[in-house]
């Protein structure tokens, strides 16, 4: 899928480093290794939770698992996205169960404490009557957000944290090398068309390397491999924590179901024979077509489980017009998207054999490669 077509670009890159093999067995099997994942990285790094279409007007809110935490991503009266953590300020019971909804305020369904949806706490019954107490001081407890291309990002880490980490980095700096970047596709003025939710059975790392490659693409994706070529792309960011490039797209066709251009286009495109595919460290996979955007988040619930939401954006123009056909794309990469999980579930069944050992990459897998030093590096 548009992973694969990642990995199509890696042909261009560097060669892997002579003799660089895959990781170790205990990187996609060992709890250790993956309380560390959430402790080091998932803890520790901006996540990609949603997009701001989600919740378009002032009261909307939608709740994010986030590393055994909960949050509320909430529009607030004044239009500012925030995000708290989904804990009463009194007995900490959870505020929130629907996965998302729209409230005029946040109010606690165990003692009615109630918060304004920027946080601030407006109603506590009989504290009143308590010597001292100050609803001032009890505003629920912020987690550090910010919007990106109108994608909506968490960073579990406190500031004081932050003011101590030496490599933290602000939204607006981790994102700055790709500033501009993606200006064409008008990604924060889009639409969502579609959200589907994919249970795999595999580390969430397997995922990553997939897409990063088109290496298995002849086999593994027929319907892609005769609409994109898996030898037709380049890569342009080829170290680090985004990775990616682009593959072509036959003349005169679309990645859809029927081969046709399924919408408007999402902006003023330059190249309608490209689809972009880029991998945002460490839970984001961006896949960029002339007509729509998807999206993947991934979850790591265990070593060998990945929950995976995937959207579809389209240009809100599309939505009105008579030739839109979201499901012609949404099929298609819906039958791709599993072909992907299945293959991903064969690796980590065999990963996990006592037979297995890291084998060399490919001159085709030099994105898999640059993206595991990236995870080894932040790993320590």
């Amino acid at each position: 899928m548009h992973r694969q077509a990642k990995h199509a670009f890696r042909k261009t890159s560097r060669i892997p480093t002579l003799g660089a093999k895959s990781l170790p067995q205990k990187y996609f099997v060992s709890p250790g290794i993956f309380a560390k994942e959430q402790a080091e990285i998932f803890a520790k790094q901006w996540l990609l939770v949603g997009h701001q279409s989600q919740i378009p007007k002032p009261g909307d809110y939608f709740v994010a698992p986030v590393a055994d935490e909960s949050l509320i991503i909430v529009r607030d009266q004044g239009s500012t996205i925030r995000g708290f953590y989904n804990v009463c300020r009194h007995r900490g019971t959870r505020l929130k169960e629907d996965a998302y909804g729209h409230a005029s305020a946040l109010q606690c369904p165990y003692h009615a404490w109630t918060y304004r949806l920027d946080g601030r706490l407006i109603g506590a019954p009989h504290m009143g009557e308590v010597p001292g107490f100050d609803k001032a001081d009890y505003s629920l407890r912020a987690v550090n957000l910010g919007i990106w291309e109108g994608f909506i990002f968490v960073n579990l880490a406190d500031e004081e944290a932050a003011a101590n980490d030496s490599g933290y980095k602000s939204l607006e700096e981790w994102f700055a090398p790709l500033n501009g970047k993606f200006s064409h596709w008008n990604i924060s003025i889009l639409q969502p068309a579609k959200r589907i939710e994919y249970d795999v059975q595999a580390n969430w790392k397997l995922m990553f390397e997939n897409y990063s490659e088109c290496y298995h693409c002849p086999g593994v994706h027929p319907q892609l491999q005769k609409v994109s070529p898996y030898d037709s792309a380049e890569n342009d960011l080829r170290e680090g924590p985004f990775l990616g490039g682009f593959m072509k797209i036959n003349p005169g066709k679309s990645l859809t179901m029927s081969g046709n251009a399924c919408a408007a286009f999402v902006g003023k495109i330059e190249n309608l024979q490209q689809v972009f595919y880029y991998s945002i460290f460490p839970n984001m996979l961006l896949s960029l077509h002339p007509e729509y955007v998807m999206v993947h988040q991934l979850w790591p619930q265990s070593p060998e489980r990945t929950l995976i939401v995937c959207d579809w954006l389209f240009h809100p123009d599309a939505f009105n017009r008579s030739d839109f056909k979201p499901d012609d794309a949404i099929e298609f990469w819906d039958m791709t998207n599993k072909q992907d999980w299945h293959v991903c579930e064969l690796s980590q069944q065999g990963i996990a054999s006592r037979a297995y050992e890291p084998g060399p990459y490919s001159s085709r897998e030099s994105i898999p490669a640059a993206w595991d030093r990236y995870y080894l590096s932040v790993m320590r």
